[in-house]
C-alpha cells in the first residue's frame, strides 16, 4: 500500500486528496481577437443581429422569402402606369404645364358656386403629353395626357364625367 503524505491527507475521511484551483490560461483565443478588432466585432454583430430580425418578421408567415419575391404581382401593380387623357376645365391653366410635371387633378361637382366640396382624383400625376389648343371653343377646356395607376385613371374618367377637373402644379 502507498503512503500518502501527511499534508495531502483530509482531515474530513475524504480519500480524495486537496488540490489548488485549477487555472486555464488562453480561454477563447477567439473571443479575445474579436475584442481586440472592435470594428469587426461590431459588424458581426450587426450582421446577426439584422439576420435575426429578418428570420423574425412579422406579417412574412404567408410571402415567399428570397430574390423570387421582389417581383410578385402584388409589388408590381401600383407602378403599372397608364396614359389617361383628361379635359382640364382652365385651358389656360394647361398651357402652364409641361411634360414630367407633376400635378395633382381636382375634381369641383356641380357648379362653381354650389358650394360642393372639391376633392382631389389623382395626387402626383406625371404629365406626358400636352397637346396644342384645338379648334373651337375655349370654354369647353384643354387636354392633358397623364400618366397614372390603372386604378387612378378609372376614377379620372369617372370625375370627369361628372365634374369639372382643375390641376394644381407641385
Amino acid at each position: 500500500m502507498t503512503q500518502v503524505p501527511s499534508q495531502a491527507r483530509p482531515s474530513d475521511g475524504c480519500p480524495v486528496p486537496h488540490f489548488p484551483p485549477v487555472r486555464v490560461r488562453g480561454g477563447h483565443p477567439r473571443l479575445r481577437r474579436l475584442l481586440r478588432h472592435r470594428r469587426r466585432a461590431l459588424a458581426v454583430g450587426l450582421a446577426m443581429t439584422a439576420a435575426a430580425l429578418a428570420a423574425t418578421a412579422p406579417g412574412d408567415a404567408g410571402r415567399p422569402r428570397g430574390p423570387a419575391s421582389a417581383g410578385s404581382s402584388r409589388e408590381r401593380e401600383p407602378l403599372e402606369a397608364v396614359t389617361a387623357p383628361v379635359r382640364i376645365a382652365d385651358a389656360a391653366a394647361v398651357r402652364l404645364l409641361r411634360p414630367g410635371d407633376r400635378v395633382d387633378v381636382i375634381a369641383a361637382e356641380g357648379s362653381p358656386g354650389g358650394g360642393a366640396k372639391p376633392r382631389v382624383v389623382a395626387a402626383g400625376a406625371r404629365v406626358s403629353e400636352v397637346p396644342g389648343p384645338l379648334e373651337g371653343p375655349a370654354e369647353s377646356g384643354a387636354l392633358v395626357v397623364l400618366s397614372v395607376p390603372r386604378d387612378t385613371a378609372a376614377r379620372l374618367a369617372g370625375a370627369g364625367a361628372s365634374a369639372r377637373l382643375a390641376v394644381t402644379l407641385r
